[in-house]
């Protein structure tokens, strides 16, 4: 799978349920992250000229579920971040284990309300292949 970077790779989570006002009626929405808000990135270790992401890299803000901003069901957090939770088992970027294409990530909040996967690769130059 191809190796993220902070180019632009996409993060998708469907159905992410927040709570929608007037009456806190709990309504499923899409959630879209993009590694461009991701910070901080591996500066060392540059892809195609974008910096290399991994296990540890968090996301800063999601997309999608902006009409239900009494928050998530789980999380209590809309608009929230996103993190890469699974990703290679033997292939280091920087500090810690890489993350790629197809990898799972925990979607708006720390406690995921969420669960996705990286679905849209940033590059097509580098392949991990484990």
């Amino acid at each position: 799978m191809f190796a993220n970077t902070s180019l632009g790779v996409m993060n998708m989570a469907a159905p992410d349920v927040c709570k929608t006002p007037p009456l806190a009626e709990p309504l499923p929405y899409p959630n879209i992250a993009l590694s461009t808000t991701h910070i901080p990135t591996v500066p060392n270790v540059i892809i195609c000229g974008g910096f290399a992401e991994n296990l540890l890299t968090p996301g800063t803000i999601s997309n999608g579920d902006e009409p239900g901003v009494m928050g998530g069901v789980v999380s209590q957090v809309f608009i929230g971040p996103d993190a890469s939770t699974l990703g290679s088992f033997k292939v280091m970027m920087g500090e810690a284990f890489a993350s790629h294409l197809t990898g799972l990530t925990a979607q708006n909040g720390k406690v995921a309300n969420a669960v996705g996967a990286t679905l849209v690769p940033a590059q097509t130059c580098v392949v991990i292949l484990s």
